[in-house]
């Protein structure tokens, strides 16, 4: 939120250096990300460190000069000679400024015009370039005539985007007047937190600054008395549901001509970041931008016309299914039920609390004018808006809450600045339809409460001192023990019980001072600390994939159907939908962490000779029948790329493949402990049919790895080294991972190297010919690893020989020969009887 120093000060006599205001917004909540400097002077010593932006206008090269007669250029038809005075004498100045021809050859004006004038020397930004680009004023010759000063657009100087002509200022300027003085400003842009949302209005921050302050607070208005018939009966308010629409105010003006509005209202709305339209929209949007009330004009004689009995009647309802409404950015949108909609008896005139529709819009012929200024749930305009994909300054603050009491003071105000900027007369009293009564809450609270919370001996004159500057009721009670705190009419984050105790105890703590809370030991007693098993097995698990050489990433959790459909093939409708994304692209929640980690794969992979990454985290699966979904924490992981680095005595520079990846599980099983692990051939579908396991431990289903399949690699913006993947879930492992396991002594004894190799049906795989030989070889096999398989026609067809390398070792002596044969012997007859295996000669 962009806050002008000018307007502020009209609610705070504030009298401090512009990174001392700063300062004491921050503290106060309000934290401030720059300050926008429209012409004042920067501070001379910013010892808070604020970033200031913007432009400086030197007294002695921006000040206010008067035209007094324009003249043609005798060479050139797109310039203008002006006789122009400064304060210092007459002056002759070129300028090419549109906005002058109209006067050209009048001979001397009456009333002159008032214009910014700036002297050589001066930096200001260049009008002719795109930006804000900065530039010196020298002196120059255009046309045979010699200039050293300029008059100036709006951009030039660096208060809007406009450089079209230049600006005209109002005609009681004071010619001569440095320009900071009569227009200068800074603006403060102020990073309004969901917890200060009360404050996105400049008489809410401003309470902050007397309240911190410890001033008064002013309350400025514009006085313009009811004149004319009353307003009762000129319309009627009809709403259809109140849990939506609490309340609805109505006031009416007519006799007015729309019109620009006063400059200085045009320059703060420019500062606040809004564009000046015309004198009641402006009332509107200034009023909405000081109270925090959004409000909305409506021509009230279109009003008229579209009612069927002559009296306006404004309904509030949901919108019908396919209901269509062109709203005021000419953007025709489609509406549903869940919608609150602002109509009459002809159809839809606004999107409620968001934005009007074109056909009832403010024009230049309007003269009379129906003024809205309604409350609205705050949760159905954060969904309308999302769901329309609509953003406004009326839904940014609806969608954060108004209390329903600001209504009626902001609808009074903006008709005042309505009549005043505008004309015309305000009809006596309001049309006031208030469906849902908020009522207002009350806590008590006690010294207990105060040290309790922040340790502080605060007594509760104290507190109440302090809350009364935020404009709470505080009311002393049982003798000075207890202190009763009614909220004020403008806040709707106090809540009750324990929750407005502590919401209390963060306002007394603002306006304390943070950093005058002296720091104490916690006094009650702490509640007992419970390991979560889980978290504990995640960090050990991302530790050993850290020491394996893999980088840990982190995506998001939600995702859209699209993004997965890359991988998975998915269908919308297995999926966990969220009900109010914060993007399209983000509507639902992840069901696998893979297409997130090929996402990242493809957005590296061109910035290193291999990737190793790994994401550890939940996926969310519906179950039918329950209102939350299945939650798993899986662990995924990618590698691609080159095996060994590129040194410059040469390496083995092979692509990583499907054994890389089982080795580094393989290592990540054993640092866990777990039972022995079977790799079996299978795996999703977009893996590489002969290059992918299914991963079980017993009858447990962990997960998967192998090869992205080459039909998909086409999806993705890779090289062509192969893409490893695997995935487990870690849910199902944890359990299974051994927390405390027993070690043995290493034999002294040295051990008998074997190998054998058999024959076997080639359907018989390694898992189970190594059980059959680690239950044959007992205690004395000491390892079994296969190190070989040979295929050819002596071997026979669907037949395989498997070689493998035998440890023989004991604890309590040296084995001898007979020994290994007696071991061997046992092996090999276990093997044919089992399998059917042979030995291979």
């Amino acid at each position: 939120m962009n806050v002008p120093l000018s307007w502020l000060k009209d609610f705070v006599d504030i009298d401090l250096s512009l990174d001392e205001i700063a300062h004491v917004l921050t503290m106060a909540g309000l934290e401030v990300d720059e300050v926008q400097l429209r012409g004042l002077d920067g501070p001379a010593n910013n010892k808070h460190g604020f970033k200031f932006t913007g432009l400086t206008w030197p007294e002695d090269k921006f000040v206010v000069a008067e035209i007094r007669e324009v003249n043609a250029h005798p060479d050139a038809d797109r310039l203008v000679l002006c006789q122009l005075e400064d304060g210092t004498g007459e002056h002759t100045i070129l300028t090419g400024a549109p906005n002058l021809y109209p006067y050209k050859g009048q001979g001397r004006l009456d009333p002159p015009l008032k214009v910014p004038y700036v002297r050589e020397g001066a930096i200001l930004y260049d009008g002719h370039k795109p930006g804000f680009e900065l530039t010196k004023l020298k002196k120059t010759k255009i046309r045979g005539f010699e200039t050293r000063s300029m008059v100036c657009s709006m951009k030039e100087l660096g208060l809007s985007e406009e450089h079209e002509g230049i600006m005209l200022l109002d005609s009681d300027a004071p010619t001569g007047m440095p320009l900071k003085d009569y227009i200068g400003d800074a603006v403060f842009v102020i990073d309004i937190l969901p917890n200060m949302a009360r404050n996105a209005c400049i008489s809410g921050v401003a309470r902050e600054v007397a309240a911190q302050l410890n001033i008064p607070l002013k309350q400025p208005r514009v006085e313009v008395q009811p004149q004319g018939a009353p307003i009762d009966g000129m319309a009627e308010i009809v709403i259809e549901d109140a849990e939506l629409n609490p309340r609805f105010v109505l006031g009416y003006v007519e006799g007015i001509t729309v019109q620009p509005s006063p400059q200085w209202v045009q320059l703060r709305l420019e500062a606040a970041g809004m564009r000046p339209i015309n004198s009641v929209v402006d009332a509107t949007n200034y009023v909405m931008l000081e109270t925090g009330q959004p409000l909305h004009s409506f021509d009230y004689q279109t009003l008229k016309a579209r009612s069927l009995e002559g009296i306006p009647t404004i309904i509030t309802r949901h919108a019908h299914e396919g209901e269509m409404l062109l709203t005021l950015d000419k953007i025709e949108r489609k509406l549903d039920p869940s919608m609150m909609l602002v109509t009459d008896q002809s159809g839809p005139l606004s999107i409620g609390g968001i934005m009007g529709g074109f056909e009832s819009e403010i024009m230049p012929s309007t003269d009379s004018v129906l003024l809205e200024s309604a409350i609205w749930n705050f949760i159905n305009i954060r969904k309308t808006s999302s769901t329309l994909k609509l953003n406004s300054e009326a839904g940014y603050r609806n969608s954060r809450g108004v209390h329903p009491e600001i209504a009626i003071k902001a609808c009074r105000e903006c008709l005042e600045k309505i009549c005043a900027w505008s004309g015309g007369r305000i009809a006596p009293g309001l049309i006031d339809n208030y469906a849902k009564v908020t009522i207002d809450t009350v806590n008590e609270i006690t010294t207990d409460d105060i040290k309790r919370s922040l340790g502080l001996e605060l007594s509760l004159e104290k507190a109440a001192e302090y809350l009364r500057r935020l404009e709470f009721e505080c009311t002393l009670q049982d003798n000075g023990k207890t202190l009763r705190v009614k909220t004020p009419q403008h806040r709707l984050d106090i809540g009750t019980g324990l929750i407005g105790k502590a919401d209390l105890m963060e306002e007394i703590a603002r306006l304390h001072g943070y950093d005058n809370i002296p720091m104490t030991r916690m006094a009650d007693e702490l509640p007992p600390a419970y390991a979560n098993r889980m978290i504990a097995f995640e960090n050990a698990v991302c530790a050993k994939m850290v020491k394996s050489g893999f980088y840990e990433i982190i995506n998001y959790r939600m995702t859209s159907p699209e993004r997965e459909a890359r991988l998975l093939g998915k269908a919308a409708e297995q999926y966990v939908t969220l009900a109010n994304p914060i993007s399209p692209d983000r509507a639902v929640m992840r069901s696998d962490l893979m297409p997130g980690v090929m996402e990242i794969v493809e957005k590296n992979i061109r910035l290193a000779d291999a990737l190793r990454l790994f994401e550890i985290g939940p996926i969310f699966l519906p179950q039918a029948g329950e209102q939350l979904p299945n939650e798993q924490v899986h662990l995924a992981a990618a590698i691609t790329g080159k095996r060994n680095p590129s040194f410059w005595s040469g390496s083995n520079r092979d692509n990583m493949d499907f054994f890389d990846l089982k080795g580094v599980l393989e290592q990540l099983f054993s640092e866990l402990h777990t039972p022995e692990v079977a790799f079996k051939a299978g795996g999703p579908e977009f893996l590489h049919p002969g290059k992918s396991a299914s991963i079980a431990i017993g009858e447990v289903e962990l997960g998967y790895l192998g090869e992205l399949h080459p039909a998909l690699m086409q999806h993705y913006d890779l090289l062509q080294a192969p893409v490893l993947l695997m995935d487990l879930n870690l849910d199902a492992l944890l359990p299974l991972a051994v927390k405390d396991f027993k070690v043995k002594q290493i034999s002294q004894f040295p051990a008998v190297l074997e190998d054998i190799a058999i024959v076997i049906d080639e359907t018989v795989p390694n898992e189970e010919i190594e059980a059959v030989i680690r239950q044959a070889g007992g205690k004395l096999l000491a390892d079994c690893t296969l190190f070989d398989i040979f295929r050819n026609d002596q071997i026979g067809a669907g037949k395989k020989s498997m070689a493998y390398a035998l440890t023989y070792q004991s604890n309590e002596k040296t084995l001898n020969e007979k020994d290994a044969n007696a071991i061997r012997n046992k092996i090999i007859k276990r093997l044919e009887q089992v399998l059917n295996a042979k030995l291979r000669s």
